[in-house]
């Protein structure tokens, strides 16, 4: 029998068919918009963790072959400081993991201000040419004056000395706010010391600048206390013990 697409029970075939042949299309352009998007959020890692490291990425080098052989990507148990085998490390959504309260904890002690810690925490192990540690990598976020400051710290491979800090993101006042991807003040946390010779976390940003020598002590900058404030109360917090630090006395001890 012949096909009248004039009739009622043509025109119902021929929408239903068009509406199935646009859903398809479109599930099949979300999905391939989000492996997209997945890519460029790896990459983007990629690249801020590699920049923390102060890993060289330029000339011809492709950055991702820089990564795979130098960078080790782990999923750390903050209350444990044990890592975790399970799932992608570097498609894990730490954010998300952070809002979510079956995988995320409120602080005890919130002086990042950052209302929940997520369970598991991804880090990085930074390997030298002889595939020993150079340094470990590590996010850091918390509240600044008007927004989430997120960032990088790399620790060499003492566990204590800060080799190099990078703030990516940020909502802070426009030309305020601008100096913390300002490499003249982000240098000036290298080689400072996050803890005292007790073991407490003392990094700092100091108000009307450090005294000369002092190891913990950052210059803050003028007009922008709270901001300074905010790099440092976020530093403290990660390198607590509701932080890293169970984690990074493991690796010390060559546990992990």
């Amino acid at each position: 029998m012949a096909f009248k697409k004039d009739t009622i029970v043509g025109t119902m075939i021929f929408t239903v068919t068009l509406c199935l042949l646009c859903s398809f299309m479109i599930t099949g352009t979300a999905e391939l918009l989000k492996e997209r998007k997945l890519v460029k959020k790896r990459d983007e890692l990629q690249r801020y963790v590699l920049m923390a490291a102060d890993v060289d990425m330029s000339g011809d080098k492709d950055f991702r072959e820089i990564f795979k052989t130098s960078v080790v990507p782990m999923l750390v148990e903050l209350d444990t400081g044990v890592v975790s085998t399970e799932g992608n490390v570097m498609d894990f959504d730490d954010r998300m993991a952070a809002i979510n309260p079956e995988t995320s904890i409120k602080p005890k002690k919130d002086t990042a201000r950052i209302k929940s810690r997520a369970n598991q925490v991804r880090v990085f192990k930074i390997l030298d040419d002889k595939g020993e540690l150079a340094s470990l990598v590590v996010p850091v976020y918390g509240k600044g004056l008007w927004s989430m400051l997120y960032g990088f710290v790399a620790v060499k491979s003492d566990m204590n000395t800060i080799g190099n800090l990078v703030i990516y993101e940020h909502g802070e006042t426009p030309g305020i706010g601008d100096f913390l991807n300002d490499p003249e003040w982000t240098d000036k946390f290298r080689d400072k010391q996050i803890f005292d010779e007790k073991g407490k976390v003392a990094i700092k940003v100091v108000k009307g600048g450090a005294k000369e020598g002092d190891i913990h002590g950052i210059d803050a900058v003028s007009g922008a206390t709270m901001t300074g404030r905010g790099v440092q109360r976020s530093i403290q917090f990660w390198f607590g013990n509701e932080g890293y630090q169970t984690f990074l006395n493991k690796l010390k001890a060559s546990e992990v």
